[in-house]
């Protein structure tokens, strides 16, 4: 569990303050297990500091670990659950080297892809926000507003650099769901380079086999789960920006600029989501064309065989007649008793195979285009 004071510095504090900060805004941090032990203390100072607790199906929200993405509001805080999309180490290290860019490692990449959910309580000088075990999300935030003012501190020339602080807990509420959003975008390489391996390999040479269909279906499964995952998390925001819309206008024009900055951070956000799905569902679309285009190529090549075996066919057919004519027993039939009936059929035979050839060869039937 971490505490911050965020006005015009970013510093953090070694617990819960006695009373609610005079400026600037509280930022309390901590994992989903720990919420869960200190669940009584966290309630307590909530009704203290921010003037009410979570409510109890907000707390059951905030522990369940398979919680869709979702957002909800109170008369005294808002709660937005939004579920991170992110790659897993293991992702990383298999698409540092290509030598590794197969069906079985594409699958593993896509399993390996991060869903957990972070929840968000945004109270008006307060924020709470429970994440994951091992969460870099908070960590990034936590660091970056330390370099800010740090460089603040240290040069008088970036003064401006405490105006980025977010102003309010809303505001930083979706800097973090703008970050994980923005996570999943740089994703984008990764899913098209492994789906990239998969098609290569369901188009591959005329001579290969594509046997990784467990493969396939896992990925595109994955991207089912995904594309689910990032409509919740479109619904979540859009709720946001329509209670965000029904607040009321502040009479103060610093306020409202900072409101019209919430509205445009939150339809940002909307884009980025927008972006997301519009990547997937071009994946999904990419890999049902490359099903399709595998199953014409065997039918196209099937063919060609079908093709080819009936010309054999009916090269050998005539020939078959003949030697079905000589072998008949009986004594009468023409160049049976001559010295040279066996070659003259022969010739014949080999007269009547070329003849067809070369008619099937003049109609294409055994060419390739």
């Amino acid at each position: 569990m971490r505490f911050f004071l965020i006005n015009d510095r970013f510093q953090e504090l070694p617990g819960w303050p006695d009373k609610p900060p005079a400026d600037g805004f509280l930022w309390v941090t901590l994992g989903r297990r720990e919420f869960e032990v200190n669940l009584v203390d966290v309630q307590t100072h909530l009704q203290q500091l921010a003037g009410g607790a979570l409510v109890d199906l907000h707390v059951a929200d905030l522990l369940n670990p398979q919680l869709p993405s979702q957002f909800d509001y109170t008369s005294w805080y808002d709660l937005m659950v939004f579920r991170r999309l992110a790659a897993g180490p293991r992702t990383e290290r298999m698409f540092l080297d290509e030598s590794t860019g197969t069906a079985s490692s594409a699958r593993q990449a896509l399993a390996s892809i991060d869903t957990s959910p972070m929840g968000l309580a945004v109270f008006e000088r307060l924020l709470l926000t429970v994440h994951p075990a091992d969460c870099a999300v908070y960590e990034f935030f936590v660091n970056r507003m330390l370099q800010m003012t740090q460089g603040r501190e240290s040069s008088p020339d970036q003064r401006g650099s405490a105006s980025r602080l977010p102003p309010s807990p809303a505001d930083l509420m979706l800097r973090i769901v703008n970050h994980m959003v923005d996570s999943y975008l740089d994703l984008r390489r990764l899913l098209t380079r492994q789906f990239g391996y998969l098609q290569q390999e369901l188009l591959g040479s005329r001579s290969s086999r594509f046997i990784n269909w467990h493969a396939l279906l896992e990925s595109r499964n994955a991207l089912h789960l995904l594309e689910d995952t990032c409509e919740d998390q479109r619904s979540a925001i859009q709720e946001w920006i329509d209670a965000l819309d029904e607040w009321p206008v502040p009479p103060d024009p610093v306020a409202a600029r900072e409101r019209e900055v919430l509205r445009v951070r939150s339809r940002d956000v909307h884009e980025h989501i927008e972006r997301v799905l519009t990547h997937v569902r071009r994946l999904e679309s990419s890999a049902e064309s490359a099903v399709q285009m595998h199953f014409s190529a065997q039918g196209s090549r099937t063919n060609e065989i079908m093709r080819t075996l009936t010309v054999l066919t009916a090269i050998f057919l005539p020939l078959n007649l003949i030697t079905g004519i000589f072998g008949m027993n009986f004594d009468s039939i023409p160049l049976i008793h001559k010295a040279a009936g066996f070659w003259i059929a022969c010739m014949l035979m080999a007269g009547v195979a070329v003849s067809l050839a070369w008619l099937f060869w003049r109609k294409r039937y055994l060419s390739g285009d």
